[in-house]
């Protein structure tokens, strides 16, 4: 694990990619002579770079100069494409002013070059291709050699960096594209990005709240205790934090207790960028406090307090640090700070009807799980389903229930992470349980044609129940542990199978399939509805009832292997499988699918592999296979 220290205090911004049009300027002559005319040469036939047109155009002739002094002209007048947002006279006039300059000549070189190249898109970006968001300048700054962030707002007109505004876009020439600007681009601090984005204003109400609060001050610096990392919380993170402090608005946070919570998303001495995350991070803040970096499919921060926050835009490069956004105001531990737990182990313990789930999560010891940080999605049975769950397996009290089966058939009712209902849609997902004949994850069959169903057992009647881990989704039955039978069953593509399975009293293929000892575990591949609809077909017969007895036995056997779950990556190209009805077929790997091949030539291809049983697994099919006999 790895430890460092933080630092000082918070701002920031969102990312995305962005821009614009604009109106036009009289003094920027796309196409013309300095002096507006149009020339009387054919512009088509003369060459026209970005430090050409500079030097051409007199109300640009401070930029002109600057490049000079940059060495930078020669860039610029080569055939590399690139972007220039380009200050006039009037603007760097104003720079100068402003940063106590009497002219170019006192900037220092390397800082004038990076103010310049901070101007500088790679690339031809027209302003039809950018929109609202952040992109990279050429420049970098003091506290990574990675490139600065350029705010690019499109919300009215083009502004960039809260500064400087088009004033005429897309003024192509041979080596890019030219957007004026109406002032010089300074290279930003951390404070520039919270002030620039609307998606801040909240951060900048509550570090400028207070006149003893110097974080704005602070988080301008360029030395000591810069550079800054700062993990800057959203407006919806603020106000989704004031209702779970049951706080009508930002003036209700006590000065000293804002203070500290805002000083807890600063990290100081550090430009910590998203590369340089490990999972389980300690990070120490400028509050004094820690929080823990945890990475995963996305990268989360615990507070102090148990809660998580995900990064949700990384790497805002500023010259004096680097902001990543939050989705969730992190809080420190604090006796001022009162957090009611919601989590999925406290909804169930402070529901009635669900004592019988809270006595099992105590018996198998998941309690502690479903009480963490970590995000899932729990299908809930309440009392009356737990009683009908014993009494159908023949348990007395949920004592009788032996504890490692319990827990896989609780595990059974969980996914990893937040699923709402909405994210729903009929098909397989993978549960959280294991058992039986692989170490693969159960498969579970959801089915939203009316409503929610799973596993064609359990039906929810309450969806979307949200808390602070993940949601719950109540549901009216236990969700047993599947065999291959269970999801034939659940699956209305696999009714013709279930027909044709059960079509004879002398069948015994439902038994057989049910079975957990040998001849189990079973593969199966199972041709769907499609499937045996063209078998009719190509049998020239009218119905499922049509087919003879023995054919249609000895088909169904020759689609079971016994004594092996098979998954799809134990195949092999060439395979031969042995069926339960005695005859192989030949399996056939290809570039993008996996095929077979019966003993009369035939082919079927596979759909959907790898639905993970208790006592074997299922592949999809799209032919009904025939041994030999069927010639």
């Amino acid at each position: 694990m790895k430890y460092f220290k933080f630092n000082k205090i918070a701002v920031v911004a969102f990312l995305a990619f962005g821009l614009f049009s604009c109106s036009e300027d009289d003094d920027f002559n796309p196409g013309g002579t300095p002096d507006g005319g149009t020339g009387d040469d054919d512009p088509t036939t003369e060459v026209q770079t970005i430090a050409g047109f500079v030097s051409d155009n007199e109300d640009y002739s401070s930029l002109a100069a600057a490049l000079e002094a940059a060495d930078l002209t020669s860039t610029l007048d080569g055939t590399e494409l690139y972007t220039v947002f380009a200050p006039n006279n009037a603007a760097f006039a104003t720079f100068l002013e402003d940063n106590g300059f009497e002219t170019l000549d006192d900037v220092p070189t390397d800082v004038l070059t990076q103010v310049l190249l901070n101007h500088v898109q790679s690339g031809s970006m027209m302003s039809s291709s950018l929109s609202t968001g952040y992109v990279e300048s050429m420049a970098t700054g003091m506290a990574s050699e990675d490139p600065l962030s350029l705010y690019i707002n499109a919300d009215d007109g083009v502004m960039l960096n809260g500064v400087s505004t088009v004033t005429t876009a897309d003024v192509e020439v041979d080596n890019g594209v030219i957007h004026a600007v109406d002032a010089v681009i300074g290279l930003p601090d951390v404070t520039t990005f919270a002030t620039a984005d609307p998606d801040f204003s909240i951060l900048v109400q509550a570090l400028t709240r207070e006149e003893s609060y110097s974080f704005v001050e602070t988080l301008m610096m360029t030395e000591d205790p810069a550079p800054f990392t700062v993990f800057a919380p959203t407006d919806a993170a603020f106000e989704n934090v004031l209702a779970e402090l049951d706080m009508a608005g930002l003036g209700d946070i006590p000065a000293d207790l804002l203070e500290t919570i805002l000083s807890y998303h600063v990290v100081a001495g550090s430009n910590v960028r998203s590369g340089d995350l490990e999972d389980e991070m300690t990070v120490q803040t400028l509050e004094t406090g820690e929080f823990t970096i945890n990475i995963g499919d996305d990268v989360t921060i615990t507070d102090e307090n148990g809660r998580t926050a995900t990064i949700v835009m990384a790497d805002i490069q500023a010259n004096n640090g680097v902001i990543h956004a939050i989705d969730r105001v992190i809080l420190p531990e604090n006796d001022a700070i009162e957090i009611e737990s919601n989590t999925i182990a406290d909804f169930v313990a402070g529901n009635e009807n669900y004592s019988s789930l809270l006595a099992a999560l105590e018996a198998a010891d998941l309690t502690d799980t479903f009480t963490g940080t970590d995000s899932y999605t729990v299908f809930a049975p309440d009392n009356d389903a737990f009683a009908a769950f014993l009494n159908d397996n023949g348990f007395a009290t949920l004592d009788e229930v032996p504890e490692e089966l319990l827990t896989q058939v609780l595990l059974n009712h969980v996914q990893m992470g937040e699923v709402m209902s909405s994210d729903l849609s009929t098909g397989y997902m993978e549960s959280m349980a294991v058992w039986g004949t692989s170490d693969e994850p159960l498969s579970m069959y959801i089915n939203t044609d009316d409503g929610v169903m799973i596993n064609g057992m359990a039906t929810v009647t309450s969806a979307d129940n949200e808390v602070d881990n993940g949601v719950i989704h109540a549901v009216d039955a236990v969700i047993g542990l599947p065999d291959v039978t269970t999801f034939a069953t659940a699956d209305p593509d696999f009714d013709l199978l279930v027909q044709a399975l059960t079509r004879e009293d002398s069948f015994t293929f439902v038994e057989t399939l049910m079975m957990n000892e040998d001849p189990a575990p079973f593969t199966v591949f199972a041709p769907t509805n499609d499937a045996f609809t063209a078998l009719l077909e190509e049998l020239e017969v009218e119905a499922l009832g049509d087919v003879p007895t023995a054919t249609l036995e000895a088909a169904l056997g020759y689609h079971v292997v016994a004594g092996a779950n098979v998954r799809s990556g134990d195949l092999t190209d060439g395979m031969a499988v042995e069926t339960l009805q005695g005859e192989e077929f030949t399996v056939n790997l290809e570039e993008d699918s996996v095929t077979i091949t019966d003993a009369n030539g035939r082919t079927s291809t596979v759909i959907a592999a790898d639905i993970q049983a208790t006592n074997g697994v299922i592949h999809a099919i799209d032919t009904v296979l025939l041994p030999s006999m069927e010639e």
